[in-house]
């Protein structure tokens, strides 16, 4: 039997969502309750849900303070931080408005019992919060160290919302979608063989070519020199018109676009969303030390890519397994990295937050346009990815 080696050449795609999708905003929804709480207490337990309709955001989960009259206070913040959310998002259309959408709150106070396996005790080190695997990635393929397809899907609408934003493009909606179909050639990204872009446009009268005259300098300026060809396929609003979006046009709900808030598809998923979710989950918290791993073994130049994944059992701190892949690229083996990853952080969801001060009320920016990739800030947010561990990681292998 004939054995093929990995592949060098292929079309690989990936697609990204604007911040006014409406999964998309009930992910931001989530995440900017779960920043208030946090600014308000570092240690603050949140896991909150949001659904999306038309003139209608209902919020539902877990929240906790350790002080009971905060929270109460809080509770009764709830509805001007989803409207402020809205708005920031841009959203002013007849069934969807920031100012008239019905919210309702069915967040309740945590449970005592769920946490007395997590939290720590003075003898024992804080459980995980529940199982689950994890997985992170990184590639040379970008600066960035992220596959290109999905990077490039979120650098196009990122732009378009700033320029929607500032008024520039004006007659841009919020709602938007693109997916760029990349060319490798010898394992490298070339050139974008076809690229669908479908966005919200406030006058009705803009035909797909309009869009298309108005989007295409921003594909241009954002894709690397060359990457767009004569032969490129431009698939702008095939639909004709879209003028109805978000939550009126969809139904929208937290934690549904799992994949364009990781990897594109290029890398494996464990399954746990993000948004909503405070550090103490590890479906947030170990995917982002996972994701921070792969890059420091990637920007160490142990592997031209490289997959970590860690898995967690309810109650117990260390996590089961330490998984590493470097997909026939790497300078070292695979068992020497996953030994080297052990000795260089903890990785124990306490150990997780500490080393990447996660406490903090970082997340709602996480909730549009990728949670990697994105360059740390002075404030703490992007932590994940700095490559501080690089000369610790090449001392322990």
């Amino acid at each position: 039997m004939e054995h093929f080696m990995s592949r060098k050449n292929f079309t690989f795609t990936s697609e990204s969502v604007s911040e006014g999708h409406p999964d998309k905003v009930c992910d931001q929804i989530s995440d900017a309750v779960l920043d208030a709480f946090l600014a308000e207490e570092p240690e603050a337990r949140v896991a909150a849900e949001t659904f999306a309709t038309t003139n209608r955001v209902v919020i539902g989960g877990e929240v906790g303070l350790s002080d009971q009259d905060k929270l109460h206070d809080y509770m009764g913040r709830i509805d001007g931080i989803i409207r402020a959310c809205i708005k920031d998002i841009g959203y002013e259309q007849d069934k969807f408005h920031h100012e008239t959408v019905e919210v309702t709150n069915l967040l309740h106070e945590q449970s005592a019992h769920i946490a007395q396996g997590v939290d720590a005790s003075a003898d024992k080190d804080e459980g995980a919060g529940d199982q689950g695997i994890m997985f992170g990635y990184a590639t040379t393929e970008t600066p960035q160290l992220m596959p290109a397809p999905i990077h490039y899907s979120h650098a196009v609408l990122r732009r378009l919302a700033e320029v929607r934003k500032n008024g520039t493009e004006a007659v841009l909606g919020p709602d938007a979608k693109s997916q760029l179909s990349v060319v490798y050639e010898d394992g490298k990204p070339v050139r974008v063989s076809s690229l669908v872009l479908s966005t919200q446009h406030l006058d009705e009268s803009l035909t797909s070519n309009d869009i298309r005259a108005i989007v295409a300098p921003y594909f241009h300026e954002v894709l690397p020199e060359g990457w767009l060809t004569d032969e490129t396929i431009w698939h702008v609003n095939p639909t004709g018109k879209f003028v109805i979006g978000g939550p009126d046009g969809d139904a929208g709900l937290t934690g549904r676009k799992i994949i364009v808030d990781t990897y594109g598809g290029a890398a494996p998923h464990g399954g746990g969303a993000f948004s909503g979710k405070d550090p103490t989950k590890v479906d947030r918290s170990a995917a982002y030390a996972a994701r921070y791993l792969a890059k420091n073994v990637v920007a160490a130049g142990m592997a031209e890519k490289c997959t970590i994944q860690l898995s967690y059992a309810i109650g117990v701190s260390k996590p089961l397994s330490i998984y590493a892949d470097t997909h026939g690229t790497g300078e070292v083996a695979p068992a020497l990295i996953e030994r080297a990853i052990d000795q260089t952080m903890d990785l124990t969801p306490r150990g997780i937050r500490q080393h990447l001060g996660l406490n903090k009320p970082i997340y709602q920016r996480t909730a549009a346009y990728g949670h990697f990739g994105r360059d740390p800030e002075a404030d703490g947010g992007f932590s994940w990815e700095r490559t501080d561990l690089v000369e610790a990681l090449k001392k322990a292998v």
